[in-house]
């Protein structure tokens, strides 16, 4: 799960495994699974890191309980 922000500034977390495509258009645009679409202050680069922190964070959680 990723923490992001709306244009309007609300933040919401969104589920990173149900994104389809990150597109900037300039803005960035989110599209899900189930074509449901987010447009978002953060680029695509950013929402890239953010998925690869999250991501190395569950795998280190994983590999500590083995």
């Amino acid at each position: 799960m990723i923490v992001l922000h709306r244009l309007n500034g609300t933040e919401f977390i969104l589920n990173d495994h149900h994104i389809e495509t990150l597109e900037e258009t300039p803005d960035t645009v989110i599209t899900l699974m189930n074509e449901k679409k987010y447009v978002v202050t953060e680029s695509a680069d950013e929402i890239i890191n953010k998925i690869v922190a999250y991501q190395g964070q569950i795998h280190n959680k994983t590999q500590k309980s083995e």
